[in-house]
């Protein structure tokens, strides 16, 4: 189960794409995803399980389940793609995942000073203190 430090490889994995427009997106995903259609990453994250793929006023959650997996600029044979991200310069390429868009800014989803994989943790943070109460 991809978590963690697992999610923090794919992050940097994918930073060529940082600042990058999606020129074409494809998969089975249920999302609408046209809304990713010439949007510009702004920036990838990532919080416990969850990679994000942030957007002007818009993230794409993506969570890896049990088994999920990705590719950047390359494809799994005989694998279903559940999400293609295609760039000028490459594509990234999510498998077996659950995919959610989260609107507006992120910060408003997520504590990053509770979370130890991030830069900005602090272990005095707010959510740290109310979880080590109750």
């Amino acid at each position: 189960m991809p978590e963690g430090p697992s999610i923090i490889l794919v992050k940097e994995a994918v930073t060529q794409f940082k600042g990058k427009k999606i020129i074409a997106v494809r998969g089975n995903s249920k999302i609408d995803q046209e809304l990713l259609l010439n949007k510009k990453i702004i920036e990838f994250k990532s919080r416990g399980k969850h990679f994000l793929i942030c957007l002007k006023g818009l993230t794409l959650r993506v969570h890896f389940l049990m088994f999920g997996s990705y590719r950047v600029n390359e494809k799994k044979p005989d694998r279903s793609i559940r999400l293609n991200l295609t760039f000028k310069n490459g594509e990234i390429n999510f498998y077996t995942c659950s995919l959610k868009y989260l609107e507006g800014d992120i910060k408003q989803y997520y504590d990053w000073s509770s979370d130890v994989m991030n830069d900005q943790w602090n272990k005095k943070s707010k959510s740290q203190i109310k979880s080590n109460t109750g």
